[in-house]
């Protein structure tokens, strides 16, 4: 989940180097650190902390130079400090890398007992010292990476660098993103198309396995199998302004807002208002022919994910299994024929979802991905691609990504009951209605913003918060207990609101609010009834509900916040925003980095 990006320039490459860096430190931001070729040398620039502290270094040392990789780090193996920050170099070899290598420790031991002499604690600096150990034996460069690569075990993106080579950049990707940026005179490596959006729209995909040797003469990429091979060079429509906050005061804020916007722009790919119609990109299966659909996903994808279950099982009855992705696989899932797998990632090249995807695919499932980036591995492995339109998500916890998820999935399940003729025309003409009424009743959520901003008070002292919710707002609640946790550092766990009394309401005292989720509808009286548990016994609540539904429960709450009465279709998507919203002006309130939580970073490419 780190951040790479090279140039191979025609002039001094450091200032956008560092620029590309900003671009990705929602990555990783433990350290970071940038490597040129100037006189003939490797000459690099490292800081622990935030990128700002490398910016600071590169003012009083700046870094000539006209080829030149950089990297944000997020820690995998050795704690954040300088000497473990990349880029690792040794005389001859400089490298950057995304992933781990699993088998670094029986390669770091050889290395040691063949004398090389290690700096850091990183699983990095062993492949640094075994290209440049057979560099310095007299090996070129080409065949040394080549020979390399097929020592390493695990999950890898590579920018590579060569002292007596300074028209030579290396890069390498398994299971790992990297794409390769074509501009005037000038070749680029990034981890994504979001950190050479200033430098180029022209890009290409490396498939996995796939490394490549750029040169002032051209680009070659090979294959897995060392084969010469070509991949297409495509627009990635990523805009190259830059991405800021705007008025607001953080990203994550910032990305609340714009919510009303992003979830109309998805819906308007979903949802055809003149023909009352819920409409999905022609997959090439039969979606009628489903007979079961897998989900898979992590963090807040997982909890989107539960809520396409209630839909799922409710609209279409079509049974659903879903599974956090990191345990997925172990678990030996038992896949029929027939069924489709459905991964959910805003980044699509989560890890763990995305060694997921290709047991599904091994399975002989249909495989079909909701993201936010149509170009990531896991758009281009899936039979049928659900992109979101939530456009770049900086913050750390997702917030616009999630409920655009919803808006997706909420659409697939509409599609999927309409194929198994389980929805009649007058039927999803209704979902279509409700569907369109979410972005306005999203603007009216957000207009309870400074009520939620003076209760977070009520909030911020607490040492444990529970959250709970019925139907789809259950996993309404274990989504902002997993908010207020990651940004606040508050520990916090969402429950079903009927198994309160099978356990947790033993941890009911003054001192824990209890954030309840209750819109009104067929499930509020039981949720209220469960509320009024907890209440019984001195815990103080904040009800999350519409106006009827504070008028007939609000009373005896340590605080109320009044949403618009929505139908219950969008209510997970227009409940998300106060809970999102809490979350922020909790975490605001204790001064946390609410847009770089402590121990996370945006994309988990790491298992």
């Amino acid at each position: 989940m780190c951040g790479i990006i090279g140039i191979l320039g025609n002039q001094d490459v450091s200032g956008r180097l560092l620029d590309g860096l900003r671009r990705l430190e929602y990555r990783g931001y433990d350290s970071a650190g940038i490597c040129t070729i100037h006189d003939d040398q490797l000459d690099r620039r490292r800081a622990e902390g935030k990128l700002d502290n490398l910016a600071r270094k590169l003012d009083g040392e700046p870094l000539p130079g006209i080829i030149g990789i950089a990297h944000t780090r997020w820690a995998t193996h050795g704690a954040p400090t300088q000497d473990n920050a990349h880029p690792h170099a040794t005389g001859e070899v400089a490298l950057v890398h995304n992933g781990i290598i699993e088998n670094f420790k029986p390669l770091r031991d050889e290395l040691i007992a063949k004398g090389r002499t290690f700096t850091s604690q990183t699983d990095t600096e062993v492949v640094a010292h075994l290209i440049s150990a057979d560099v310095e034996a007299g090996m070129e460069p080409v065949e040394a990476v080549r020979t390399n690569l097929k020592r390493l075990h695990g999950a890898f993106a590579l920018a590579i660098l060569f002292r007596q080579h300074p028209d030579l950049l290396i890069g390498a990707r398994l299971g790992s993103p990297l794409v390769v940026g074509y501009g005037e005179n000038e070749t680029y490596l990034g981890s994504d198309a979001l950190a050479l959006a200033p430098l180029t729209q022209k890009i290409a995909y490396l498939d996995e396995g796939d490394w490549v040797v750029i040169t002032r003469a051209g680009t070659q990429i090979y294959d897995k199998d060392d084969q010469p091979v070509e991949r297409p060079i495509v627009n990635s429509g990523v805009s190259s302004l830059t991405i800021d906050k705007g008025n607001h005061r953080h990203f994550m804020l910032k990305e609340i807002y714009e919510q009303p916007i992003v979830v109309a722009q998805t819906l308007k790919s979903y949802v055809r208002r003149l023909d009352d119609q819920v409409s999905l990109p022609t997959p090439d299966f039969d979606l009628s022919a489903i007979r079961r659909v897998t989900i898979v996903a992590c963090g807040t994808s997982y909890y989107a994910g539960m809520v396409a279950k209630y839909w799922f099982e409710q609209f279409a009855r079509v049974p659903v299994d879903i599974d956090v992705a990191s345990e997925f696989r172990y678990r030996q899932p038992v896949m029929e024929d027939g069924g489709l797998a459905l991964f959910i990632s805003q980044s699509g090249e989560t890890a763990d979802t995305l060694a997921a995807l290709r047991h599904a695919r091994s399975e002989g499932q249909k495989i079909a991905v909701v993201v936010n980036v149509p170009t990531s591995t896991m758009a281009r492995e899936a039979d049928l691609l659900l992109p979101t339109h939530a456009g770049p998500e900086i913050g750390v916890a997702s917030t616009k990504a999630f409920t655009c998820q919803l808006a997706v999935l909420a659409a697939l399940a509409a599609n999927l009951a309409r194929a198994k003729g389980r929805l009649d025309p007058r039927e999803e003409k209704e979902v279509v209605r409700h569907l369109s009424e979410a972005p306005a009743a999203i603007n009216g959520a957000l207009a309870y913003d400074e009520a939620i901003e003076a209760m977070a008070h009520l909030i911020a002292p607490a040492r444990d918060v529970l959250y709970l919710g019925r139907g789809t707002d259950y996993p309404l609640a274990l989504e902002g207990a997993l908010k207020l946790k990651e940004i606040s550092y508050i520990h916090a766990e969402g429950y079903a609101a009927g198994e309160m009394k099978h356990g947790p309401i033993a941890l009911i005292d003054e001192n824990v609010p209890v954030i309840v989720i209750a819109p009104s509808g067929p499930l509020f009286d039981k949720t209220v009834s469960n509320m009024q548990e907890v209440q019984a016994r001195g815990g103080k609540v904040v009800l999350i509900s519409d106006y009827d539904g504070i008028q007939a429960a609000g009373d005896g709450c340590m605080a109320t916040i009044t949403m618009p009465k929505v139908h219950p279709l969008i209510a997970p998507i227009v409940y998300a925003i106060p809970v999102q919203l809490l979350a922020y002006h909790v975490a605001v309130l204790k001064g946390t980095d609410v847009d770089q939580p402590r121990n996370l970073a945006k994309s988990v490419t790491v298992e």
